[in-house]
């Protein structure tokens, strides 16, 4: 969720000068991309002479999978919410000592979310929503709505997210229904509405920020953090979450269970939760982060933009995406029908 692009980017960062640490000082920080700077990892290296190295993966579903194969060695992973109640619910998060964390007192905002409510498990980092994002210099009376995908008006023009909960959720939000729904007669009402649409798409693209700059779609579904970093580069671009409502993510920290250094990866969580060190996340990555304390050193062009820090009462319009436990199976089904429709 998250800067999405699906794209898997391998990058190990290493603290300058730190040949001479020992093998075992280091910490494996398995993420999304663009989430974990150099400038992050060699400040937690400065503080606490500990190598950050850092591997990224493309999806909650890949990082999921890894898990459940019995990959290890990884110290701090930073899936979706509800990838975390998944997780929780599997046994593959390790408990936290809060002992190690004290500055989990600055997390403020989603404190108590539904995945984890305690903080046991998972710490909720940064947020963002689903929504429109548009060339307003090509379209500058857009309709707030989703049913602009299926306007014969745009066709060729509009591309949505390669994202089977946050499609389907689209079209059901557009439908009026859940984007959690158990219905089997919604899902299938969400399912012939959404391949009505695909010959109207440019495509299914998760690099929404780059099928804008490139001109290869003037509308596309987006995460807010892609939206932001395409108007950072093209002023044109705008941003909106619909009408009919949207979905709203935290990307949480954890230790996965069995993690070689968790007394280590408790130590990074807390120098994630400085509000300097959330401020640069923020910067880069263009999430707001769950420490409200770190707005106040966030660039000012960050700060003041309701892309990044949504409108308090837009919420009202937003669902989390959850965990469909037996019923997962039907979206899945439901998914791939779309993807081979002609």
């Amino acid at each position: 969720m998250k800067q999405r692009r699906m794209l898997v980017l391998v990058m190990g960062l290493f603290l300058v000068g730190c040949g001479q640490q020992k093998s075992e000082q280091k910490l494996n920080v398995f993420v999304w991309p663009d989430y974990i700077t150099e400038e992050i990892a060699q400040g937690f290296g400065e503080e606490t002479g500990i190598q950050a190295v850092v591997t990224t993966y493309d999806s909650n579903e890949s990082l999921l999978a890894r898990l459940q194969a019995g990959a290890t060695g990884y110290d701090v992973i930073m899936p979706s919410d509800y990838m975390a109640s998944i997780m929780i619910q599997q046994g593959l998060l390790e408990p936290l000592d809060k002992a190690n964390i004290p500055n989990l007192k600055l997390v403020t905002r989603f404190r108590n979310a539904y995945f984890d409510p305690e903080m046991r498990h998972a710490v909720p980092y940064d947020w963002g929503t689903a929504g429109i994002a548009y060339d307003s210099a090509i379209y500058p009376n857009l309709p707030q709505t989703w049913a602009v995908f299926w306007d014969e008006s745009y066709r060729g023009r509009t591309s949505m997210l390669d994202d089977m909960r946050e499609t389907l959720g689209a079209t059901l939000k557009l439908l009026g229904y859940s984007v959690n729904t158990r219905s089997l007669d919604q899902l299938e009402a969400a399912k012939q509405k959404l391949i009505e649409a695909k010959p109207l798409l440019k495509r299914f693209d998760s690099q929404a920020a780059e099928v804008l700059l490139a001109g290869d779609a003037a509308i596309a579904h987006a995460w807010s953090g892609d939206a932001f970093r395409a108007a950072t580069e093209k002023a044109s671009i705008r941003y909106f979450v619909p009408k009919e409502g949207s979905t709203v993510f935290i990307d949480t920290i954890c230790i996965p269970k069995g993690a070689p250094h968790k007394k280590v990866a408790e130590q990074f969580i807390n120098y994630m939760l400085k509000p300097e060190v959330a401020a640069k996340f923020t910067n880069h990555a263009q999430y707001a982060t769950t420490v409200d304390t770190a707005r106040e050193f966030v660039d000012s062009a960050l700060r003041d933009n309701p892309i990044i820090y949504l409108p308090e009462e837009t919420f009202d319009r937003l669902e989390w995406i959850k965990d469909l436990a037996e019923f997962l199976p039907n979206y899945d089904r439901a998914w791939t029908e779309v993807k081979a429709s002609q």
